[in-house]
């Protein structure tokens, strides 16, 4: 297990540096930040450019300033951002929780709601109860994200007034955002479990022990669920770091103070410090959970522990 972890680690270091070594040279071709600072400051010379190139450190060769943006981020130095000059490391520090939180949120939706479902369904398969279920899924399947966060936000905030609209203030911001995505995630879950259950159900230790006599949600929860659990941590594993740094949509519909709407902005006003940032953050995040699903599997399975 010992030499695994190290063997993970060490592919972690590689694809950290490789995605930030892509990341900071593709956001250079994007534009020049100094024009963007210029703008609305009359005639601008190309002295006067060359002069915030150089309060900027863009004046330097690219292999000099991912080799300082190195540096930064192994002391978690980040440098500051462009607009503003606040320090990269504070805007990520307020950002960071709030994404994580909700991320956290909108899994805990889709996994309560999805393996009862997935289950009532493959017991029931062919019946009228996997029939809706599965229809529903498909429905939810068919909303687009922005729709129905824009429908929940003049349900929920304009009409009945019973959830603030945007914003991150207290238990009651996290429902909308959190059942937008739930909700669609859910509606994959919901058929993949099913799938998973229904191979499960029909092997050979599942007769035995509704042989002994066990109840069935013994049956159902402790031995299928748990032996169909490893493509369903998988899958809800990968879902949750495509979360981290896909919900861009939902933080900016629900004005969410999330890495996704300070990454939207960064992009905007060609911010390489805070992209930066953001990009590493994201991929640190998204393979330490997917080193953890690999943990999981051992905890799951003896198997692969022996392995």
């Amino acid at each position: 297990m010992a030499r695994f972890l190290i063997n993970r680690f060490l592919q972690t270091i590689f694809v950290i540096f490789v995605v930030t070594l892509v990341v900071s040279f593709a956001i250079r071709l994007t534009g020049d930040p100094a024009l963007m600072l210029a703008q609305g400051a009359g005639s601008v010379s190309e002295d006067d450019l060359a002069r915030i190139r150089e309060g900027l450190g863009l004046n330097q060769p690219f292999l000099i300033q991912y080799a300082d943006f190195l540096r930064g981020f192994f002391t978690l130095d980040f440098g500051r951002s462009f607009l503003g000059g606040t320090p990269v490391s504070q805007l990520i520090g307020a950002a960071l929780p709030a994404t994580v939180m909700l991320a956290f949120a909108v899994m805990f939706v889709s996994i309560a709601v999805s393996i009862p479902l997935g289950i009532k369904a493959a017991v029931s398969r062919g019946k009228w109860a996997d029939q809706a279920i599965r229809i529903v899924s498909l429905i939810g399947l068919s909303f687009p994200n922005f729709w129905l966060a824009i429908m929940l936000v003049l349900l929920f905030s304009i009409t009945l007034q019973w959830l603030p609209p945007s914003g991150m203030d207290g238990f009651a911001s996290f429902l909308m955002p959190a059942f937008t995505m739930g909700i669609i995630l859910t509606a994959t879950n919901v058929r993949l479990v099913r799938t998973a259950m229904l191979e499960t159900l029909q092997s050979q230790y599942i007769m035995v022990a509704r042989a002994k006599g066990l109840s069935e949600n013994v049956v159902l929860y402790k031995h299928a669920l748990r032996n169909c659990a490893i493509p369903l941590v998988t899958y809800f594993g990968l879902q949750f770091g495509g979360l981290l740094g896909g919900i861009v949509v939902i933080e900016r519909v629900f004005n969410w103070p999330g890495l996704g709407t300070l990454a939207f902005d960064a992009v905007g006003a060609r911010d390489y410090p805070v992209l930066q940032a953001v990009i590493t953050i994201l991929s640190m995040l998204i393979v330490g959970v997917n080193l953890l699903v690999d943990i999981v599997y051992g905890l799951i399975d003896p198997r692969i522990r022996t392995e």
